[in-house]
């Protein structure tokens, strides 16, 4: 007989010493040993993986990769030898804490991620549990199907995941749950038992229990349990279709074909462990349309859900005014700013011809015209235009963890349902008991399906917010109870919810549960605590009044978090946006799309700089190598400033860790080499010839070896002559200039290694009829520096760049950058670093991008016609985007393609430096550089970035022309 798995094996830094450290030793060789994929115990690692996207927080022992399904068996083996507990994780985006457990977590999403097999005739595709959902509907679209259940995590969840969960999405409403859509399981038990299921017929049942063996003895207990409680089977469970909370043992009933298949749909991973999965797939419509329909409030939105759903929608998606509130995209604001009037609105999606689309179109309007509240209706036919605005409700889970004055909102009660019927009254009983508590939160969600979801400012920094938090979800189920309705409709219960499902089911149904479990997992080994017998719902918080952060002084303000990194930290709720891998026009996050690890992506860091902040796992605080190992591969792109949902910002964050960690000791060799490199540059300019010989010659290599850049990098050369050379001595212009003054930022890449782009630049601007002006002396906006981590140089620069400036800004002259990474240095870094002198936001405030001036000013370029391709740097994505780009671009006649190519790779500093070459060349290799290299030697290849340029040069053998210089030639 095997032992009981330890339902709590919680371990940190400062217990594994004795038995615990003896036990996890033990546990880590008997892993390797046997064979188990990467296995992986090291603090870091179990820091990024001691939360998933939920309140709780609870550190494994150990997270093993398994490569091969044989990896898994063995795994599984040795966890049962050792009496360890497992938990099955895919993109760790579950947000009730079912995705996270003190003993081993098996993550399948890194390697046992392919897609087996598409029959498009019997249309169904089997693949792994470790499969992306966009992955697996990018195989089935080559067929002309999809996989019905489509949650907003798409770009990032698993396939794995959503069974645990039994996940739903927008499209529930036409195509199902994911257990509508499964056809079979291989799967394994904690007892070491691999079998197949799926539906079984009573003949099946009988041949199966007569064969023996312990898939016999299972089959034929569920059979016997399903027997015993048909009345309980038929009248409690399956009521409505999003009545997730709770096993599926509905699916045993023989009416349903005694599928144990779907019966484990949303067991969370508790009664069997994975290994493929067959689903059925479906044909999409041939077109569709997006009708967006206004409400004067959410409740209004709720009561008007029966009458549209007679119009057969494929999709009823609803949101508030508070979630649209938290948007700061520009673009997404402009969109927003579109919509019908109103405080709530309902995205119904239609499906269908073409031609009938706009006749249904117009009844679905009317039909909302007659319910209270109707305020207004948008058809959307573009695509385009429909994505964008489907973005916003996909967005959610991230923007509505912040509230609109920006105090953080979590999960908790954030996926209850009730039928469709009932949502009205329930949204209007929700919004009350949440004023009862002093409680504020986003609402959004499946109206069509009466699935809601929210996130609630609950206050877990202290014991009283806690106990609010305790009170106020025992309150919340019971009026879900009241309601008829479900206290999890897609997200599963985990610890969120499962010490609250006797207030929904009665005994006799908790009794079936806990039955099922056993029959599944007599030890207990699979994910112990969620659903039955569960842990407490207020235990294991990720924030935790008894779990003070250990105080860490920033130099950076933080002003959005109140100065505090642990809060910053806390940003990242675990959504997993960016582990997204194909790139959809979003930056975030490089890295992660070279390497799929998890310790690469965002949310990886910003998770171990949390840990930081608590002082367990990671202990040493700012000197802590796992965080220094986990921010080595971060791009300083600051992507995710933007890109997230919620603003994690772990460029800034890298910064301040690096001024940190390298003060008082020695830095990397490239943090002096290129962190220096516009101060090194100045005597080097003064003799460029005699510089450029030694950089070429046989002392190359020597002197890439002592700067820590990659051998492989060629050394940009320095010009002949500066553009603050060429400038001081030009006459001076004739003519006035109509427009005024405008100041050139002479940043010091162009300077010295590309002056012809700032001279462009000149040449532009005084044709637009503006008076160009430079800084006195030398200046620089610092950002080698800063991205270093050397932020007293950086805020020495940073003063004397608003000293040079300072007049020229009190008197209104714009400052225009020509590169983008300073100037959104002069726009952002600056401003951080000296955010107590009033002039650095004066500073941000009048610093514009050449095409942000030009189409401002109303100027009328010179027509240049052909076709283009550009590359927008990273920087100018994450501040002011390439809309007015793109807008003079068109004025030209130009015919231009932005590259949804994310980051060039180079990155500044990074791709030169000698331990990222690898990860810099593979990220260019991913779209930009094939594009380049494809394109015709009559397309332009546009970048505006000097490390962009760079990468396209060494990388496609291509000369990148900056917007500057395509004009002026153009003039």
């Amino acid at each position: 007989m095997v032992g009981t798995a330890a339902d709590d094996t919680r371990t940190t830094a400062g217990d594994e010493t004795g038995g615990e450290g003896a036990r996890l030793a033990r546990l880590v060789a008997a892993l390797r040993e046997a064979g188990c994929g990467e296995v992986a115990a090291d603090a870091g690692r179990r820091a990024q993986y001691s939360a998933d996207a939920s309140n709780y927080r609870r550190v494994p022992m150990a997270v093993v990769f398994p490569r091969e399904r044989r990896h898994v068996v063995e795994a599984v083996a040795v966890c049962r030898r050792l009496g360890v507990p497992i938990t099955s994780r895919g993109a760790g985006t579950s947000t009730s804490g079912q995705a996270v457990g003190s003993g081993v977590v098996l993550d399948f999403s890194r390697y046992l991620n392919r897609v087996l097999a598409v029959d498009p005739q019997a249309r169904t595709a089997t693949v792994e549990p470790g499969v992306v959902l966009d992955d697996l509907q990018a195989a089935a679209a080559a067929h002309g199907l999809v996989f019905g259940a489509d949650p907003s995590t798409h770009s990032r969840c698993t396939l794995g995941g959503m069974i645990g969960n039994n996940a739903c999405g927008s499209h529930s409403l036409a195509w199902g749950r994911t257990a509508d859509n499964l056809v079979e399981l291989e799967v394994l038990t904690y007892g070491g038992t691999v079998m197949t299921v799926g539906a079984m017929t009573g003949e099946e049942v009988a041949a199966a229990v007569a064969e023996g063996g312990e898939r016999g003895r299972l089959v034929g207990a569920l059979a016997e349990l399903a027997r015993r409680n048909l009345a309980t089977l038929r009248t409690g469970l399956g009521r409505f279709p999003r009545q997730v909370s709770g096993y599926g043992l509905e699916h045993l009933l023989p009416e349903h074909g005694f599928h144990l298949a779907r019966a484990l749909a949303g067991s969370e991973g508790t009664c069997a462990v994975i290994l493929s999965a067959t689903v059925r797939l479906v044909a999409p419509p041939p077109a569709r349309a997006l009708v967006v329909l206004g409400f004067e409030g959410a409740g209004e939105a709720a009561d008007a859900v029966p009458a549209l759903l007679e119009h057969r929608p494929l999709a009823l998606e609803g949101l508030d005014r508070a979630l649209t509130g938290i948007v700061t995209r520009p673009a997404t604001r402009a969109e927003i700013e579109a919509l019908p009037p109103g405080q709530a609105w309902l995205f119904a999606e239609l499906g269908g011809e073409p031609a009938e689309l706009p006749e249904r179109a117009l009844a679905l309007g009317e039909a909302a015209g007659r319910a209270a509240g109707f305020t207004g209706a948008l058809t959307v036919t573009d695509p385009e235009r429909a994505r964008r605005l489907w973005r916003i409700r996909e967005d959610g889970a991230g923007l509505a963890t912040r509230m609109p004055d920006g105090s953080e909102a979590w999960p908790g009660w954030e996926d209850a349902a009730v039928p469709p019927e009932r949502l009205g009254s329930y949204l209007r009983g929700f919004t009350a008991l949440m004023d009862r508590h002093g409680l504020r939160g986003a609402v959004y969600g499946h109206f069509g399906e009466g699935c809601l979801h929210v996130r609630i400012d609950f206050d877990f920094g202290t014991d009283k917010g806690v106990a609010t938090f305790r009170s106020f979800v025992t309150d919340a189920a019971r009026l879900v109870a009241e309601h008829g309705g479900s206290l999890s409709g897609e997200h599963g219960d985990g610890q969120a919810r499962s010490e609250l499902l006797p207030l929904m089911y009665g005994p006799e149904v908790m009794a079936l549960f806990e039955r099922f479990k056993d029959l599944w997992d007599p030890d207990g080994g699979l994910n112990p605590g969620m659903i039955v017998r569960p842990r407490p719902v207020d235990g294991d918080l990720r924030v935790d009044p008894r779990r003070p952060a250990i105080p860490l002084a920033t130099v950076l303000p933080l002003h959005a978090d109140g100065g505090d990194l642990a809060r910053a930290a806390r940003r990242c709720v675990g959504v997993g946006k960016c582990r997204t891998a194909e790139h959809r026009g979003d930056v975030m996050c490089p890295s992660y799309r070279v390497t799929l690890d998890e310790k690469d992506s965002t949310r990886g860091r910003a998770r171990l700089l949390y840990e930081m902040t608590q002082g367990q796992v990671i202990s040493t605080g700012w000197r802590s190598p796992e965080v220094r190992d986990a921010l080595d591969l971060c791009l300083s792109c600051k992507g995710c400033s933007v890109d997230c949902p919620v603003g994690v910002d772990v460029a800034t964050y890298k910064s301040e860790f690096l001024h940190h960690h390298y003060r008082h000791r020695l830095r990397p060799a490239s943090h002096y080499s290129m962190g220096w490199l516009p101060l090194l540059a100045r005597p080097a300019s003064r003799m460029p010839r005699l510089v450029n010989a030694v950089l070429s010659s046989r002392l190359s290599p020597l002197v890439k070896r002592l700067g820590g850049i990659a051998a492989e990098r060629e050394l940009p050369r320095f010009a002949d002559r500066t553009f603050l050379s060429w400038f001081r001595r030009r006459p001076a212009p004739e003519g006035e200039a109509p427009r005024g003054p405008v100041t050139l930022w002479v940043d010091s890449f162009n300077n010295h290694f590309a002056p012809s782009v700032l001279r462009a630049g000149v040449r532009v601007l005084e044709s637009a009829g503006y008076e160009v002006r430079v800084p006195p002396g030398t200046q620089c906006c610092g950002l080698t520096w800063f991205t270093t981590g050397q932020l007293g140089t950086a805020r020495r620069l940073g003063r004397r760049t608003l000293d040079a400036l300072g007049p020229s800004l009190e008197a209104g002259v714009p400052v225009v950058g020509l590169e983008p990474s300073c100037t959104a240095a002069l726009r952002t870094d600056v401003p951080e670093l000296l955010h107590e002198d009033g002039r650095a936001r004066l500073l941000a405030e009048s610093t514009v991008g050449l095409a942000e001036l030009l189409v401002r000013s109303g100027w009328e370029p010179p027509r240049a016609g052909g076709r283009s391709i550009s590359q927008t740097h990273c920087h100018q994505h994450a501040t002011s985007g390439f809309d007015a780009d793109a807008e003079l671009l068109r004025r030209m006649g130009v015919d231009n393609t932005v590259l949804r190519s994310g980051c060039c790779g180079l990155a500044g500093n990074f791709g030169f430096e000698r331990e990222h070459y690898a990860v810099s060349v593979a990220a260019g290799e991913q779209v930009l550089l094939p594009a380049v290299r494809a394109a015709g030697q009559d397309t332009a290849v546009l970048a505006d970035g000097f490390s962009c340029r760079t990468q396209i040069a060494q990388g496609a053998g291509r000369r990148a022309t900056h917007l500057a210089e395509l004009i002026a030639e153009a003039l």
